[in-house]
């Protein structure tokens, strides 16, 4: 990742918003972990992607199995155009997804909450980065985050259609997965799990 150039997802996350109340069904994969079949092939080659939003507008989802390189907190918000005084450490980045590679995301624990949080199943949440990432710079962020460029979308009933076909199969979030796993065991880990679920 050479220049960074990132758009505040403030507007993605406010779209992926519920816009009524929706009764939650069984078809809602939301705070699943959806776990690619060996026979898909790249962008979501061995991906791990937790869902964020799944309704009858479509899905929404965070790779979290993709590391890409770790940046200073304070060069990503600056190309942020936010203020990066005081800001130190550094995180690491992944790629979220094929969608708007430019947008940045943070999934985190829920007991840090922001304006634009959306709040997934409890354990998980998904904000806008920037407000995370100077949070986290200067020592008040959430206890667990994962900070990641772009995502997977599904147009309505994509997302369904595929699971239909076998190209994913869902597993229940597990946040030691999304946060603490060794990234290149995660695939393998989430397989596991679903494999015991069922």
């Amino acid at each position: 990742m050479a220049a960074v150039t990132i758009v505040a997802p403030a507007a993605i996350l406010h779209a992926a918003l519920p816009t009524e109340p929706e009764v939650a069904s069984r078809t809602s994969f939301a705070g699943q972990l959806l776990i690619a079949s060996p026979e898909l092939h790249d962008p979501f080659d061995h991906a791990v992607i937790m869902i964020a939003q799944h309704d009858r507008n479509g899905a929404l989802g965070i790779v979290i199995n993709r590391p890409v390189t770790r940046r200073p907190i304070a060069t990503l918000l600056a190309a942020l155009g936010a203020d990066a005084a005081g800001v130190t450490d550094s995180v690491l980045i992944f790629l979220g997804g094929p969608v708007s590679p430019n947008v940045a995301f943070a999934l985190h624990s829920t007991e840090y909450h922001g304006s634009h949080t959306l709040d997934i199943d409890g354990r998980v949440a998904l904000s806008d980065a920037a407000g995370v990432l100077r949070d986290i710079g200067i020592g008040h962020g959430p206890k667990q985050s994962l900070i990641a460029f772009g995502y997977a979308g599904w147009a309505p009933q994509q997302l369904d259609d595929e699971l239909a076909r076998g190209a994913w199969v869902a597993a229940p979030e597990n946040p030691v997965l999304v946060f603490d796993t060794d990234r290149a065991k995660v695939w393998t880990d989430a397989l596991t799990l679903y494999k015991n679920e069922h």
